[in-house]
């Protein structure tokens, strides 16, 4: 049986929060973040619904998505950084596709440097 047969559920839900707020603000039970309005909101059922994230999100995520503690250091990385020749060969590479870049740059500009733009379209003279 409800606590308020006469009213309706949102109605009760109201008047139990209410009655929560100002027992919550006098008892100084609440910090300025709300954090205890907001909970007594939600268990009297004002609050968001829970959704379940969508199949392919559940899918994309990775696992372990924790985050680390407040001085715990993380754990080492798999992949090794690069030598000093590694570094090396790395930036020949790229210098080598910089350059080509450049020099596929330097010839679309001499195409389209050759092309003339057309002639501005006639107008009809206004009568």
């Amino acid at each position: 049986m409800p606590a308020f047969p006469a009213l309706s559920p949102v109605a009760a839900r109201t008047a139990i929060l209410l009655a929560i707020v100002p027992a919550c603000l006098s008892a100084g039970g609440c910090v300025l973040d709300g954090a205890g309005i907001r909970d007594a909101a939600k268990s009297a059922g004002f609050g968001p619904k829970e959704v379940a994230a969508p199949d392919f999100v559940k899918e994309t995520r990775r696992g372990g998505g924790e985050f680390l503690p407040v001085g715990v250091s993380a754990p080492p990385r798999e992949t090794r950084a690069k030598s000093a020749a590694g570094v090396k060969q790395l930036e020949a590479e790229l210098d080598a596709s910089r350059q080509r870049n450049e020099a596929k740059g330097r010839d679309a500009a001499k195409v389209g440097g050759a092309v003339k733009p057309p002639a501005p379209p006639k107008v009809p003279p206004a009568e």
